[in-house]
């Protein structure tokens, strides 16, 4: 095959033979490509889980460079050509398969991504280790896609003489220059240190509900320096990632998503009291919003005018919470409005007589 090969590169002009060699190099990768991915095609209707499908999505383009790319590079001593173009050629060959195999990397990750998503799936009522997981999974990512990205970048430079030595200079500048910018980015590096603690410790997680600024919202995303709440309006609120190491915040959903909620009714004294309990009774047991844990219905105050009714209840989530409140609240005091209108709040006023004879001298102008 070899004497083959040799005698076709000799009977033919050295430009169309590598023209020919880049051409073929090509098409071997795309057939190999194609092989793989029929393989995946076969496979992935096999399994309930999509693993071959993530894997497809993620690395079928990269794959589309990273396969010919491979192969040529394989097939370069087959080439004819002067040194003074073979090697920049193949520079250029070896440099476009580093960064083409940095992509194929960060692409994997996302299919280990994907496959750890479906194993930790959040459309739980209790999800609190796939919380805990997302949230160490993102972090990671980020650090290893950025570490991809340096080392290949670092690889690329030192594949030139030029940078090499220049490199071997510059130790000395880097490390005075580092503890300079050490100095001006304190703060970025605050926030990068604060994004590591709390990618372990977890004071917060992905999903988390928080109240933050007053601001109450569910944990979107957790980068490297700042984390993003989806408000309950649709907002987003954008904090550095210190702010939770340094400042106080509510986490609603730290150990369990379960809660309780309350209502507040402020009525008149003649309140049956009795009769709310009853009614706030049927009320939970026909709502699939309340877990059954607790139920409550307590005079927590006595003031001036009126008595302060607390309802308290529990939920599986705050969102559910919120959602009974609303319900028990809502019917609670349609109940008193049709049932007992005497026990809403009412302002009395006690008129003496002589109160009752100067309003009727002020009327007639006579004595009543």
């Amino acid at each position: 095959m070899k004497e083959v090969l040799e005698n076709w590169s000799d009977n033919m002009p050295s430009w169309l033979w590598n023209i020919l060699i880049t051409i073929t190099a090509v098409i071997i990768g795309l057939i190999i490509k194609l092989i793989i991915k029929s393989i995946l095609n076969f496979y992935k209707n096999r399994n309930d889980y999509s693993l071959f499908r993530s894997i497809i999505v993620h690395t079928g383009r990269p794959m589309n460079h990273f396969v010919p790319l491979l192969v040529l590079n394989l097939m370069l001593p087959l080439m004819d050509m002067q040194k003074r173009f073979y090697i920049p050629f193949s520079r250029f060959i070896e440099i476009s398969l580093i960064i083409s195999f940095a992509v194929l990397l960060v692409s994997s990750i996302k299919v280990f991504e994907d496959y750890m998503y479906h194993v930790y799936d959040l459309n739980k009522e209790d999800n609190l280790k796939e919380r805990k997981i997302r949230t160490q999974l993102q972090f990671i990512r980020r650090i290893l896609v950025t570490f991809i990205v340096l080392v290949a970048v670092a690889v690329v430079l030192l594949s030139f003489d030029n940078v090499r030595k220049i490199g071997a200079g510059l130790l000395t500048g880097v490390g005075i220059g580092g503890i300079i910018i050490g100095f001006a980015a304190q703060k970025s590096l605050a926030n990068f240190l604060a994004g590591f603690q709390i990618a372990f410790t977890q004071p917060l997680r992905i999903d988390d509900v928080l109240v933050v600024e007053g601001e109450w919202g569910r944990v979107e995303d957790i980068t490297l320096t700042y984390v993003v709440l989806n408000i309950w309006d649709q907002r987003r609120l954008i904090l550095p990632i210190n702010y939770f190491i340094e400042k106080p915040f509510q986490n609603w959903t730290r150990t369990t998503s379960q809660i309780l909620g309350t209502v507040f009714l402020y009525l008149d004294y003649n309140t049956p009291v009795d009769a709310i309990r009853a009614e706030f009774d049927r009320l939970l047991d026909a709502t699939k919003l309340w877990d059954k844990r607790v139920k409550v219905i307590q005079v927590t105050d006595a003031k001036e005018n009126t008595i302060e009714i607390r309802a308290l209840m529990s939920a599986r989530n705050s969102s559910q919470a919120f959602d009974l409140r609303c319900y028990i609240r809502e019917n609670l005091i349609n109940f008193l409005r049709d049932n007992y209108p005497e026990s809403l709040p009412l302002q009395r006023v006690m008129l003496s007589h002589e109160d009752n004879f100067k309003q009727d001298k002020d009327t007639t102008g006579l004595p009543a």
